[in-house]
């Protein structure tokens, strides 16, 4: 799995620390942009880490900025993105089996570096259930178009 890493000046080192682990463990982890913690701007990351995924050069994306909040305002502006802020265990697995998720936006200032990587060990090992959830998606996606989703059927 080729995973897409970013943060802002709040989230660097969780960011850099997260990134080696993710190596150490045999993933394709890929650091995009200055994450050294130098003062920037959280939507620049969320469109580098939002676009790599979206267009398929990696198969998901992890940021990581003071509370998540920020990167996943801008990350879900990138057509095809789903990021969801997660904040536990529970809430990485339902964004992944429920939201299909593709990008993960979490808390460098709420969270400790242990939790961060707990919490993306378990979101990148869940897979999406489909079923019902499947019309859920295609019906995220319709708005991305500017459809109703109610007009979305099985």
């Amino acid at each position: 799995m080729k995973i897409a890493l970013s943060a802002d000046h709040r989230g660097a080192g969780s960011v850099r620390l997260l990134h080696e682990k993710l190596c150490r463990e045999g993933h394709e982890a890929v650091l995009m942009g200055d994450c050294s913690g130098t003062a920037c701007d959280y939507p620049e990351r969320a469109w580098i880490v939002g676009k790599a995924v979206a267009e398929g050069r990696c198969d998901v994306g992890i940021l990581i900025c003071g509370t998540g909040i920020g990167m996943s305002i801008a990350a879900n502006k990138v057509k095809g993105v789903r990021a969801a802020v997660v904040h536990d265990e529970m809430t990485a697995q339902l964004s992944r089996a429920h939201n299909s998720a593709n990008v993960m936006c979490v808390s460098a200032d709420l969270l400790g570096q242990r939790l961060i990587e707990t919490i993306a060990e378990v979101w990148l090992r869940t897979e999406f259930e489909g079923g019902r959830h499947s019309r859920r998606i295609r019906k995220i996606a319709a708005m991305e178009q500017g459809v109703d989703p109610a007009t979305v059927t099985d």
